[in-house]
């Protein structure tokens, strides 16, 4: 089954700047051959629910091993099995409605 996720994860009791653990999680991502999306709050990923799964446990694994004692995630999860979709199809469903009444995002 595919699964759209978005996914956000904050180390706690690291320093301040938290780019090397995304920057980290980014890499296992696409090493798994997931397109990720990175946001300003966290990435979007989409594919096979178990590869998508995997690799959300190995970039926590990852962090604790580059010395984060604790992990906060937030996962908002999506699957629809009536038709294929991936993430552009849906933010193109609403450029194209803002398109046709004249409004640009």
């Amino acid at each position: 089954m595919k699964v759209h996720v978005d996914f956000c994860v904050i180390p706690i009791g690291t320093d301040v700047s938290l780019t090397p653990y995304i920057a980290e999680c980014q890499r296992i991502f696409t090493a798994m051959g997931l397109s990720p999306v990175l946001h300003a709050y966290g990435t979007n990923l989409e594919g096979e629910w178990d590869t998508v799964m995997d690799a959300v446990k190995r970039c926590h694994a990852r962090l604790h091993e580059m010395g984060a004692p604790r992990l906060s995630s937030t996962l908002k999860l999506g699957t629809r099995v009536d038709r294929d979709q991936g993430l552009a199809d849906k933010v193109e469903s609403v450029q194209q409605a803002l398109d046709s009444s004249g409004n640009k995002a």
